[in-house]
């Protein structure tokens, strides 16, 4: 069974990370979930409040953890998925997370970027020249790191599927499940 990666962590928000992790769980993948620590992490949900300059944030779900970023082994993994809220922030800044995400792109294994996520590449410069969606706060920060922001709700680039947010994720799903599906299955 093909198995996927999903990095997260505490303030991730809620439908960024149990859409893609149960719509690829129905797709017949194993997906395990890795943060900082083994422990359950709390997930957010964000709003638009057309009253607020920002959004909204309220606790969430907490999710369960697999494994730790320094415990994955990633040649164990097809693909990879980051999901967006606050956690994108503060997860880039470890070194496992690093070591994770740059062998997706230097396998060129598929990588899904939902909201905020796109900012863990961006940092590492896996973005450079290539094209992203991203939460519409985050444009500038993806141009600074060389990408070109497309303002849609499913942006495929070769290995790459990422959206603006969880309202995208029907769209996004369609096309990360169909870049999937033409992934290979390691042995």
């Amino acid at each position: 069974m093909p198995r996927a990666l999903l990095l997260t962590g505490d303030a991730a928000e809620e439908l960024d990370v149990m859409y893609p992790l149960y719509r690829i769980r129905e797709a017949g993948w194993d997906v395990d979930v890795a943060a900082l620590t083994r422990r359950e992490v709390q997930l957010v949900i964000h709003d638009f409040d057309p009253n607020s300059d920002a959004y909204t944030e309220k606790n969430g779900r907490k999710l369960p953890v697999d494994l730790a970023f320094s415990e994955v082994e990633v040649e164990q993994y097809s693909a990879l998925v980051i999901p967006g809220g606050r956690a994108p922030e503060y997860i880039r800044l470890d070194k496992d997370v690093r070591r994770i995400t740059e062998y997706f792109f230097a396998q060129n294994l598929p990588v899904g970027l939902v909201c905020h996520g796109p900012q863990v590449p961006a940092v590492y410069g896996l973005l450079k020249g290539r094209k992203t969606a991203a939460f519409p706060p985050l444009h500038g920060d993806m141009e600074n790191a060389g990408a070109t922001i497309v303002d849609a709700p499913d942006v495929v680039d070769g290995n790459i599927v990422s959206c603006r947010g969880w309202p995208d994720m029907p769209e996004f799903s369609r096309a990360f499940m169909a870049l999937l599906d033409r992934a290979a299955v390691p042995a």
